[in-house]
């Protein structure tokens, strides 16, 4: 089955994330079809991108089980680095991106949703830099996209917190542009957009992207030395085991 679900509308590329089963989680198939999908509406003549989630949720984040598997380093920098490329072609799209958020948008998710342009959260929406719960440090750029919409000192807290926000939490930090009720207001937004210069948008957003891509991709490579290093601490096997025995976690620190 495929992870991702592409479709070309008029003016936009539909990106929808395909594992419903899962809350849309990113094994690496996923992963590798997204930069795929990512290409493809690059080199398209749409002007806006509208990514979105089948089933109860946007995306759940990074698969846990993908990560559990992926003992090997040569394995594990594989698979970062397929995330690295699924950010940088997000966040330098040539497009106005719009990510549509209803139900759980964490980590992983989370992070991916942070590189568009624009993020849209109904009322039931839930959003979490959930990173710190098995121990582990944001990726898909996290400490970046989130420094750049709340400053750093407020990111850290994020981070180091985890917690669920709701739609309004997140909007009022910053972290969302518009809470809707319902999808036909997103839809209603979307149509205002498409009558705006585009072409101009989109060479601002590209004059700013020139100007931090190149920090974005160090925070990536950051991000991936860091994680490699958390996923053998002590702290991290234990908040994989609460996970999975479905309780609190333990940390001690090490």
């Amino acid at each position: 089955m495929e992870t991702v679900v592409l479709t070309f509308e008029q003016n936009k590329a539909i990106l929808e994330l395909n594992r419903p089963q899962a809350l849309n989680a990113m094994d690496m198939q996923m992963l590798t079809e997204l930069v795929d999908a990512l290409r493809k509406i690059k080199e398209s003549d749409t002007s806006i991108v509208v990514i979105r989630g089948k089933g109860r949720g946007f995306s759940a984040g990074g698969d846990i089980k993908t990560m559990l598997s992926v003992d090997d380093p040569s394995q594990f920098r594989t698979v970062m680095k397929t995330i690295q490329e699924m950010i940088m072609l997000l966040y330098t799209m040539p497009k106005i991106t719009v990510s549509f958020i209803h139900g759980p948008a964490a980590g992983l998710g989370f992070s991916f949703a942070l590189a568009s342009d624009y993020l849209i959260a109904t009322n039931e929406a839930r959003l979490a830099m959930n990173f710190i719960g098995v121990g582990l440090v944001p990726d898909g750029g996290g400490h970046f996209l989130l420094a750049q919409r709340v400053g750093t000192p407020k990111a850290k807290q994020i981070i180091w917190e985890g917690k669920t926000m709701s739609a309004d939490e997140a909007k009022q930090l910053g972290l969302v542009d518009l809470v809707v009720d319902s999808e036909e207001q997103a839809e209603q937004w979307l149509a205002s957009l498409q009558e705006k210069p585009l072409q101009a948008m989109i060479a601002t957003k590209l004059l700013y992207a020139e100007q931090t891509k190149a920090d974005l991709l160090r925070v990536l490579e950051l991000e991936t030395d860091a994680q490699q290093r958390m996923r053998q601490t002590e702290d991290h096997r234990e908040g994989i085991r609460a996970f999975l025995e479905k309780r609190k976690p333990v940390f001690r620190g090490k």
